[in-house]
């Protein structure tokens, strides 16, 4: 019997019609293992994972392959994203194994949900150089049957390999360089196309916040040309949705034009934040346009009526990858007049024989970045093919509301915000705060998922900490909500309450008993981990309050993490940006009571290097009361540690001494 039919999740919602006897994620199904003394075969994948798709098709719902499932397992399936500590766990176990890992993420356990054996995606028959599903599921269930001894020692193993894997290293405190971090980022970035070296390529945006942090210095310097390589070299791409705006999951080539067309709501809202900042730094157009394409889609495809954003976009319609997105020449020719299909056939790569499986990805690979006037001619074309887009059989969407997933866009709509002058981008985030406050929120404690009235509780310490951070966001773009910083206090004392242990914060609280080993959170995936997101709200929220406990457990907790950092410092770019922060970020404080004009400029300074307090009634330590008193109409103060400057009463002369303090 398929038990999916209740799920939230709209992931497990697309298999409950399938032949397999489908079980969530529970102790329930655990029990029916031990009873039946079968193996489990645990299946993780997302709604908008196209290779979850084609394993679904080839062999969930293949009447045959499903009947051997279900009579050799017991069969499990998770929504990575509504339980990543599942997925955490479980692709750790897959990596000890040898293997690169993805989705759809295929493992074998015991009764006691330990691993075992496991792959991705594997096809119905031999192909690929890989076995067909059907004869792995009965090798497997052969060797659980016959062969215990082989697959307890595999148990163990596996097990002690997770264990080192997650576990921060003992010992005598660790210490990390940033800029040495930065400058080996750069030197591994593609000189041409931007990104790591190679294909696939993925946004990686923790990375690109520790090349912006130190860049952001010298503009000359390698960390700001690696920075800048990239970014220009996604918005240029097929990555970048150039019609309707956003970015896909990830490239498939080094060139950044072929997507995985599925598109995430936490890849757009930290792209978003990284175009806001260059666009701060540079003033350069084109990134201007590729953040209000950003916005655009958000509220064109991803606002539900709660306020809320989606989760994601599906890579496939009507059965097919990209579908949805691509266009041929005639298709153009048809819907525009030649003169019109002539300009932006030329200005996108659009050909008669495509660029992609006989059709055109529009791109701009190899071209500059369009000046204003030739993306002023080329919009209303680009509007009228959306228009005809949207007639199309759309691809699915994901509507359940993540907490951390909306935390980070609610922190990104309101840093651009901030440096684009745009109040409704600030509506935007305080609808979607004010919807997971009210409506995912018990007695201070956060949901994680929330689907049509139905909210998967506790949440994680990724949402506590990504919406600490995003209500301190709202309040230093100057939101009217109330309570901001004590809401945002009180998601930290959360983390520190339910998740905290002496290796940093947990995926779980600290007596969940749900997994064979405890999820930690020091590396970073496509999401900067909960160390990372909780750090940087705690450094912000003790400069806000000026409290020296908050920042003196903020240094604790930072050289905590930075142990596990030092071994792998690629794969925590959230902690590294967190020490740069700690270390080298200004605070910008502003007397004076007719300052209004100073603090319009000061908000369009480096959101995510800076820490404005947005309000005129808070003296630094730093600055010695006769300066405070003396600033008269309004004078702004840059500080950083006990350091600052002289008063700044001309607004004209903000940015200048910003940058002159950073270098």
């Amino acid at each position: 019997m398929n038990r999916l039919a209740d799920a939230t999740s709209p992931y497990l919602l697309q298999h409950k019609d399938n032949p397999v006897a489908w079980w969530e994620w529970g102790t329930e199904a655990f029990d029916e293992a031990r009873r039946t003394g079968k193996p489990v075969l645990l299946s993780i994948g997302y709604a908008a994972c196209h290779w979850c798709h084609v394993m679904a098709h080839e062999s969930f719902e293949n009447d045959s392959i499903a009947a051997l499932m279900n009579e050799l397992f017991i069969c499990i399936k998770v929504d990575r994203e509504e339980r990543p500590d599942v997925d955490q766990i479980y692709m750790t176990a897959l990596h000890t194994l040898g293997e690169q890992g993805g989705w759809p993420l295929t493992m074998f356990l015991t009764a006691e949900r330990a691993p075992f054996w496991g792959g991705t995606y594997f096809p119905p028959e031999p192909r690929y150089g890989r076995a067909g599903f059907p004869q792995i599921l009965q090798e497997i269930a052969r060797l659980y049957r016959e062969e215990r001894s082989r697959i307890d020692r595999n148990v163990d193993a596996i097990h002690d390999a997770i264990t080192n894997n997650l576990a921060i290293p003992a010992g005598a405190s660790q210490t990390i360089n940033p800029g040495a971090v930065a400058a080996a980022l750069a030197q591994s970035t593609d000189q041409e196309f931007g990104g790591l070296n190679g294909a696939p390529k993925f946004p990686n945006a923790p990375l690109l916040g520790v090349l912006l942090r130190d860049g952001i210095r010298d503009q000359t310097s390698p960390a700001w040309n690696a920075l800048i390589t990239t970014l220009d070299g996604m918005i240029a791409g097929g990555i970048h949705d150039h019609i309707g705006g956003g970015f896909a999951r990830y490239a498939v080539d080094e060139r950044w034009l072929v997507p995985h067309f599925e598109k995430m709501l936490y890849d757009n809202a930290q792209l978003l934040e990284l175009f806001a900042e260059a666009y701060a730094v540079t003033g350069a157009a084109h990134y201007r346009r590729a953040a209000q394409g950003i916005v655009d889609w958000l509220q064109r495809e991803m606002v539900l009526p709660c306020g809320g954003f989606a989760s994601s976009l599906d890579a496939d319609s009507e059965g097919e990858e990209g579908k949805f997105y691509v266009w041929t020449q005639a298709e153009i020719e048809h819907h525009l007049t030649r003169d019109e299909a002539n300009l932006l056939s030329d200005a996108y790569d659009i050909t008669p024989s495509g660029n992609w499986e006989g059709h055109a990805i529009p791109n701009r690979i190899g071209k500059p970045p369009l000046t204003e006037s030739e993306d002023a001619a080329l919009a209303p074309l680009r509007a009228r093919l959306l228009r005809e887009r949207m007639k199309r059989i759309a691809p699915g969407r994901d509507d359940k509301v993540l907490a951390d997933w909306n935390g980070l866009m609610i922190t990104a709509l309101a840093r651009a915000a901030r440096v684009f002058a745009e109040p409704h981008w600030l509506t935007l985030a305080e609808r979607s705060f004010q919807f997971i406050a009210h409506d995912m929120q018990r007695d201070g404690v956060l949901g994680h998922s929330w689907r049509q009235g139905r909210l998967l509780f506790p949440g994680f310490a990724t949402d506590h900490a990504a919406m600490a951070l995003a209500a301190l966001s709202l309040y230093e773009a100057g939101s009217s909500l109330p309570d901001l910083i004590h809401q945002s206090n009180q998601w930290i004392n959360i983390c520190l309450r339910d998740y905290l242990t002496t290796d940093g914060l947990l995926a779980l609280s600290s007596d969940s008993d749900d997994l064979p080993v405890q999820a930690t959170a020091t590396r970073d995936d496509a999401l900067p981990n909960a160390n990372g997101l909780f750090l940087e709200a705690l450094i912000r929220l003790a400069a806000q309050t000026g409290d020296a406990t908050l920042a003196a457990r903020a240094d604790a907790m930072l050289q905590r993490a930075l142990d596990a950092a030092a071994a792998a410092p690629f794969g925590h770019g959230s902690i590294v940006s967190a020490l740069m922060m700690r270390a080298a970020s200004p605070t910008i404080s502003i007397a004076g009571t007719k300052s209004e004009t100073l603090f319009k400029q000061a908000r369009r300074l480096s959101p995510m290097t800076a820490i404005l307090i947005p309000t005129s009634q808070q003296k630094p330590d730093a600055v010695n009361d006769a300066q405070w008193r003396e600033a008269g109409d309004g004078a702004a103060f840059f500080c950083v540690g006990q350091r600052c400057t002289l008063p700044i009463r001309d607004p004209a002369l903000l940015r200048d001494e910003f940058f002159a303090l950073i270098r």
